[in-house]
């Protein structure tokens, strides 16, 4: 008996199993310190951040999805006869890929339901990407420490493109067929090097037999891989930087407002999975996208009708469509310029976006640290080069399916591809001023509600007679937040003498900046702020009826 008594005893006396373990591997890897320091880590609760938690986490179910049809899935452009579930191919000549596509559409358990959530799953992901990233935008969450943050972003983007272009070409159907043979035409049309190019990609001659298996590699493979520790650096930097955050009450550049991460952030950030989990479960068991059976297998001397990429490139595609057909014979060789001007343009754009912020902090001269958000009214430069570049992109993806809006609309092609070319030009430069001027405007609002306060909707009439609207005073934690943004000055050239009498010479790169910074930072781009003069001055009078 005692001995069990001081058996017992020695196993009161020690931890439970499971902190034993949680003590040994903290021992080894140090995970309690660095939880320890991370997970009561403060995010603000705002409505715009679930934006990059879609984008998350239908990454997560693209993973999830694709390695299931991986399982199922045979990256081969042998042929075959088909003899399958789906009666009506039976007989007809295509390929492992497409074969394999059919099987899992019509004998894999759940098959067609996982390849649909993964194409939807896809197509939310560059949808989420691209809100986020103008969410950013628009607010300034790009500017310092943030900058190399921005740039994972943009990578992520146009790595996706290129991913989801890769995966819905697998099952080699006429329609991702005729996509292949797109961006065939494409390396074709580059000068000097199309063609070797092209022998290089595809093995030989168009569609040759080894273009699946490589763009199956590089599906599943190399694109995921870059992304996936794209996303980790992307989320490392989110930690160790202070989120940014909405001005409001109690908020500075040196501190955060919001939740810990645990319990409540991680509580809420797993149950948002489950939401959009099931949102686009909803949308694929109901919304049918790439029936491939309906659209038969790839033949290089047919083209499907109506066919069309995914929302994602119809900015290239509407590039493509509506450049003249120009051509330059030299030497010998012909220059298509109607698809080589169209691919210089796509990535020149893309570039714009990525070297963006440091352009911002060039002009503006400012090296500070920024978590505060900007209101984008605030920023009315800033927001019109946004939203001119979503006209531009909207107006090209009308390009990208002009045969589309001329057959559903009943016009002429010609019509819309002539309209696409116009207000490539024209659009944007409209939204750009529009956006100004509506910036513009809601500054001038905030000013007025800052110095007159709330429009009530209370008419008063005075005892000699006179109709007023009764103005409510705003609450400080109101006049905070019109009243917290810096409103800085255009950069001015040195003078051309100096205080010894020597001429002093600005370079061309001082001269433009100088511009860009008026044209950021001028009078005709900034409502000034109400002074405290002004507020106390109306305020103790008659200001607030």
């Amino acid at each position: 008996m005692s001995n069990e008594t001081s058996a017992t005893t020695a196993r009161r006396g020690q931890a439970p199993r499971g902190e034993r373990i949680a003590d040994w591997a903290d021992g080894r890897l140090g995970i309690y310190s660095l939880a320890k320091s991370n997970m009561r880590k403060i995010f603000p609760d705002h409505w715009s951040f679930m934006l990059g938690e879609i984008c998350l986490y239908s990454f997560i179910i693209i993973i999830l999805t694709g390695v299931y049809l991986t399982l199922f899935f045979h990256p081969s452009m042998a042929e075959v006869v088909y003899h399958g579930s789906y009666v009506p191919m039976h007989g007809i000549r295509m390929t492992q890929a497409f074969e394999s596509t059919l099987n899992i559409s019509f004998d894999v358990r759940g098959g067609l339901l996982i390849r649909q959530i993964h194409h939807w799953a896809a197509l939310i992901f560059l949808a989420g990407m691209m809100v986020h990233m103008m969410r950013v935008f628009f607010t300034g969450a790009f500017r310092k420490p943030r900058e190399v943050n921005w740039l994972f972003g943009f990578l992520l983007l146009v790595l996706g493109m290129f991913t989801g272009f890769t995966g819905y070409s697998l099952p080699d159907d006429l329609l991702s067929g005729t996509g292949v043979r797109f961006i065939e035409g494409v390396i074709l049309a580059m000068p000097l090097i199309g063609s070797y190019l092209q022998m290089f990609i595809f093995g030989g001659e168009f569609p040759g037999h080894d273009i699946i298996p490589r763009f199956f590699t590089v599906h599943v493979l190399l694109l995921p891989g870059i992304m996936l520790g794209l996303l980790v650096a992307h989320l490392i930097l989110v930690f160790y930087h202070k989120h940014t955050q909405f001005p409001g009450a109690g908020k500075t550049n040196k501190n955060v407002v919001g939740m810990p991460l645990l319990p409540v952030y991680m509580a809420k950030a797993g149950g948002f999975f489950f939401l959009v989990f099931g949102v686009i479960s909803v949308i694929a068991a109901i919304a049918s996208i790439n029936p491939v059976w309906a659209i038969g297998p790839y033949r290089p001397d047919q083209v499907s009708t109506g066919a069309q990429p995914d929302w994602y490139m119809g900015f290239a595609e509407g590039l493509v469509r509506v450049m003249p057909g120009w051509e330059w014979d030299f030497w010998g060789h012909t220059i298509n310029f109607g698809v080589l001007i169209p691919i210089l343009i796509f990535p020149l754009v893309l570039v714009a976006i990525a070297v963006y912020p440091f352009i911002e902090s060039w002009v503006r001269g400012d090296k500070r640290e920024h978590h505060i958000l900007d209101r984008p009214r605030n920023a009315p430069t800033r927001t019109g080069f946004g939203v001119a570049w979503l006209v531009a992109y909207f107006v090209m993806l009308i390009g990208g399916g002009n045969d589309l809006w001329a057959t559903h609309f009943h016009l002429s092609i010609n019509s819309i591809t002539w309209f696409v070319r116009i207000a490539f030009f024209v659009g944007p430069v409209l939204a750009f001023i529009a956006t100004k001027r509506i910036c513009l405007g809601l500054q001038r609002r905030d000013k007025d509600k800052v110095l007159h306060g709330r429009e009530s909707g209370i008419i008063k009439r005075l005892p000699h007679g006179e109709f007023i609207e009764v103005h409510e005073p705003l609450t400080q934690e109101q006049l905070h937040v019109l009243t917290q943004h810096e409103q800085p000055a255009p950069l001015e050239l040195e003078p051309e003498v100096d205080e010894n009498g020597v001429e002093r010479k600005a370079t061309r790169s001082q001269k433009l900046r100088a511009k860009l910074s008026k044209a950021y930072y001028g009078e005709d781009n900034v409502i000034p702020k109400p002074t405290v003069e002004e507020y106390k001055e109306i305020s103790s009078g008659h200001g607030h009826h």
